[in-house]
């Protein structure tokens, strides 16, 4: 079964009703510890929970659930600054029994037994993964690795400071001293925002920042079209998308900029593009190579229908993947007929090259 519930589905909120009822009778002492926001956030928590674990159950990968697991138990931590770690580490603990209770009991109007059984299991190991990080400090970000790390961190300084102004002089100097668009893009850019949503992450900074430090750097890109619409042609076209309502586009967006760079037309589309509507921009534009990214992996449903939509009416155009959402596993795009899956936009352009020449 295609196990991608809506939020909104009656199958889907009874079942995380019964778990956050189930988690206060479990747990008393969290109507005294939870105020009103806190309980609407917790039932926000569930819906996502059961998201990611029904994700990895339909896809039968078990590191989707483990290391959102993780990822949870880091922003708990942070988030939670009240409460000792030992009893957030409890409280995350005892809904994922609850949540294992409640699907063994009730799970069968969404879930075969078969997928019961694997559920269950993916919730012991997501106990295990939680209890083993429990005095663990937080991992490092990889900011300080790469080229170009004294002009990241100021330009991440000036972002933190909100000095909008200087954050664009810094990347302007850098284009100025000899720095190519191309690194720009890939070892400032990227790696000061991937960090940006590290700091959002770990409860440094508060979400509007998040967004604030997002609009700069959309404005900073904003600056280099002229450049980037300048460069001599290819007779190549690229359509690139973000799969599902993805709130998370400047990876795909960058990745559209460096091909136009590159003397590629691009076409980006945006989010929350139906499948019909893609097909129509193939249609339209005939691209070479159409590239979908996702963040989030409760939208891998939404990619592998695109994927299979997308082969099966035009086997031979070149389809690549990319985004946070595989990075938990190696294979899903194979399995779907995908071409190309990697992290960097840079690699898959030298990759798009080679099969793309006429």
């Amino acid at each position: 079964m295609s196990l991608f519930v809506p939020f909104n589905d009656p199958k889907f909120t009874t079942l995380a009703q019964m778990i956050y009822r189930m988690q206060f009778e479990k747990d008393p002492l969290l109507s005294q510890e939870f105020d009103d926001r806190r309980k609407r956030l917790m039932y926000a928590d569930i819906t996502y929970n059961i998201s990611f674990l029904f994700t990895a159950v339909r896809f039968q990968e078990e590191n989707i659930f483990i290391e959102y697991a993780k990822w949870l138990h880091e922003l708990l931590i942070s988030l939670m600054k009240d409460f000792t770690r030992e009893r957030v580490t409890a409280i995350i603990v005892d809904h994922y029994e609850v949540m294992k209770t409640v699907i063994e009991k009730e799970g069968s109007s969404i879930l075969s037994q078969q997928e019961i059984r694997t559920a269950s299991g993916y919730l012991e190991s997501a106990v295990k993964a939680t209890l083993d990080r429990r005095n663990e400090d937080f991992s490092e970000s990889g900011f300080l690795q790469g080229d170009h790390l004294e002009i990241r961190q100021a330009y991440l300084q000036a972002l933190l400071e909100g000095e909008t102004e200087k954050a664009e002089e810094i990347i302007e100097q850098a284009k100025n001293g000899g720095i190519t668009l191309l690194d720009i893009y890939e070892h400032i850019l990227a790696k000061t925002m991937h960090e940006i949503g590290v700091l959002w992450h770990r409860n440094i900074i508060s979400v509007d920042k998040e967004h604030y430090a997002t609009s700069v750097t959309q404005t900073v890109m904003s600056h280099y079209f002229e450049e980037i619409f300048s460069r001599p042609r290819k007779n190549k076209v690229l359509v690139s998308l973000a799969v599902g309502s993805e709130l998370h586009e400047m990876g795909i967006r960058m990745l559209s900029d460096i091909f136009e760079h590159e003397g590629w037309d691009t076409h980006y589309l945006g989010a929350g593009i139906s499948l019909e509507k893609v097909m129509e921009s193939i249609r339209l534009h005939k691209p070479q190579l159409v590239a979908l990214s996702v963040t989030m992996p409760p939208y891998l449903p939404h990619c592998e229908e695109m994927v299979r939509g997308i082969k099966e009416a035009y086997p031979e155009l070149l389809v690549a993947v990319g985004g946070q959402g595989f990075e938990c596993s190696s294979t899903l795009w194979r399995d779907w007929g995908a071409d190309y899956c990697g992290k960097k936009a840079i690699d898959l352009l030298r990759w798009a090259e080679y099969p793309c020449k006429s």
